[in-house]
């Protein structure tokens, strides 16, 4: 999931600082969540789908190009 939100991020040329205060969180928990460090709640998850423009299901799908 994380390797999805870098992606869908990098894809939109935005920061993580950007993405973060969209969703309403710190730079560095978005930073742990695209290294796969840490997992989002559903609430997180949620925000970050609308503050990258994009459905929920598409930050859990895998990736086929990731593998």
């Amino acid at each position: 999931m994380g390797r999805n939100i870098r992606r869908i991020r990098a894809a939109h040329g935005l920061s993580q600082e950007e993405v973060a205060f969209r969703a309403g969180m710190k730079r560095s928990y978005l930073s742990e969540l695209e290294q796969g460090r840490r997992n989002p709640t559903v609430r997180a998850l949620a925000r970050l789908a609308v503050a990258l423009h994009v459905d929920p299901r598409d930050l859990l799908v895998p990736d086929s190009r990731s593998k």
